[in-house]
């Protein structure tokens, strides 16, 4: 076997690759002996077709096989050994002339090659962005507590509907004139007062009583999201049509989630027994959550703001032409459109990606399994403190971790992830921090 490369452009290059009968003869002549054996053929006893009679029907097949398998192997340790640094995979060349898949035959094939550039971006002091430190403000504090206590609280069933109840109701639509529009929705759902985004209408509905009648209710202003409608409504998810009239709504019950107390039962449900003993003590814990997940918020903005920073420094050249073929061949439902639509944010993104390995590189930031493994849990842990505040056992975590990564695809976005954040964490060293005080509020309103 011969294997050539040939630049034919700056980032791009044509790899050939000639194949002699003496590569691939043996392999071929071993896979007819194999499929001679399990082959179940009428006219001949389990295991003693001939490999002859095997050749003549499915010899050509089998050679297409081991060739084709026999040009990854080689390409890719062509690749490997001679340290080409390549983007995306090579492609064969669409005007290759059609083989004639004979036996004892030359077989030579083209692959395009599209090359990475040589990444030249360095970092310094002299690259300077804001690090914010976000600060907890009492109307962010008083919100998270609420939410917490609702977490925990008891579902009550009050006469008289208060702002934030759910009123579970008769929903009868309507004609122009008032009067009830036979044939059309008749439903009992409920109506949760936090998604009514008219003051006016909401304001109409506190202090009803159970088996109150709103004789016009117009529910499609009142919540003015067809998302929510439809499920209130009940209506056909798939093609739903909103309907423009107005509903006599009659209240049947009243839900509301009250409060948990803050007492100890209720402090030892969230931290353990007795770790927690006062209402100032609870208020600190929280707000030390709170200062974790906002240095977090502010990790992820900067992290974001380097993103973009680093991203227009790297001013290097790509395959464009190249790389949309590629990305074409491998997303084979991708449209054109969108495909040039997409495509700058792909080439920023991989320009992005260049610079981080490079810098993994020249630094010699190591990642260890240890690394990726830490990264899952962390990942799985968050996601269950999504739904409870009470943490799974380290024995918990680990076996949810262990699985996790047994997802390949799975493990590869941690590794990229955890490379990300060595990278990041190395930067923040190097370029210059301007520390700014924020408040929770102020910060998200940058987030928009």
């Amino acid at each position: 076997m011969n294997i050539t490369q040939e630049k034919t452009g700056k980032l791009n290059a044509v790899l050939t690759v000639k194949i002699s009968p003496d590569d691939y003869q043996e392999k071929v002549n071993k896979a007819i002996k194999d499929q001679a054996k399990k082959i179940k053929l009428p006219g001949f006893r389990p295991g003693m077709v001939p490999p002859a009679h095997v050749k003549k029907m499915y010899g050509k097949s089998i050679l297409v096989d081991e060739i084709n398998t026999l040009l990854s192997e080689s390409v890719n340790n062509y690749i490997q050994q001679n340290e080409i640094e390549i983007l995306g995979q090579p492609l064969p060349k669409e005007d290759d002339t059609a083989f004639n898949w004979n036996f004892n035959d030359e077989f030579v094939f083209n692959y395009e090659l599209g090359l990475a550039p040589e990444v030249d971006v360095e970092f310094s002091s002299a690259d300077k962005l804001t690090q914010y430190i976000i600060k907890v403000d009492e109307e962010t504090l008083a919100s998270r507590i609420k939410n917490i206590r609702r977490s925990y609280g008891k579902m009550t069933n009050p006469e008289v509907v208060a702002e934030g109840d759910v009123i579970f109701g008769e929903f009868v639509q309507l004609n122009a004139d008032g009067s009830v529009f036979v044939g059309g929705i008749h439903v009992t759902s409920s109506l949760r007062l936090d998604l009514i985004k008219d003051e006016e209408i909401k304001k109409s509905l506190i202090d009803l009583s159970k088996e109150a009648v709103v004789a016009a209710f117009d529910l499609v202003k009142a919540v003015d999201d067809e998302t929510q409608l439809v499920k209130i409504l009940k209506l056909d998810e798939k093609n739903p049509i909103i309907p423009e009239s107005k509903f006599q709504l009659t209240v049947k019950n009243i839900n509301r989630l009250e409060e948990s107390d803050l007492d100890q039962a209720f402090f030892d449900k969230l931290f353990g027994e007795g770790v927690v003993t006062t209402e100032e003590a609870f208020k600190a814990k929280i707000t030390e959550e709170l200062e974790a997940m906002m240095a977090q918020d502010a990790d992820r903005k900067l992290a974001n703001d380097l993103y973009k920073y680093g991203s227009e420094k790297a001013k290097m050249d790509l395959p464009d032409e190249f790389l949309k073929r590629w990305l074409k061949i491998s997303n084979k439902e991708i449209t054109d459109e969108e495909l040039e639509k997409g495509y700058d944010d792909f080439a920023k993104n991989l320009k992005w990606t260049l610079v981080e390995n490079k810098i993994v590189k020249d630094q010699k930031l190591e990642i260890k399994y240890e690394d990726v493994f830490e990264g899952a849990k962390a990942r799985i842990d968050a996601q269950f403190r999504m739904y409870s505040p009470q943490p799974l056992s380290e024995e918990q975590l680990g076996q949810y971790t262990a699985q996790f990564l047994q997802d390949k695809e799975q493990a590869n976005r941690i590794f990229d992830e955890v490379k990300s954040h060595k990278v990041f964490e190395y930067l923040k060293t190097v370029i210059t921090l301007d520390k700014e005080d924020i408040t929770y509020s102020k910060f998200q309103e940058l987030e928009k």
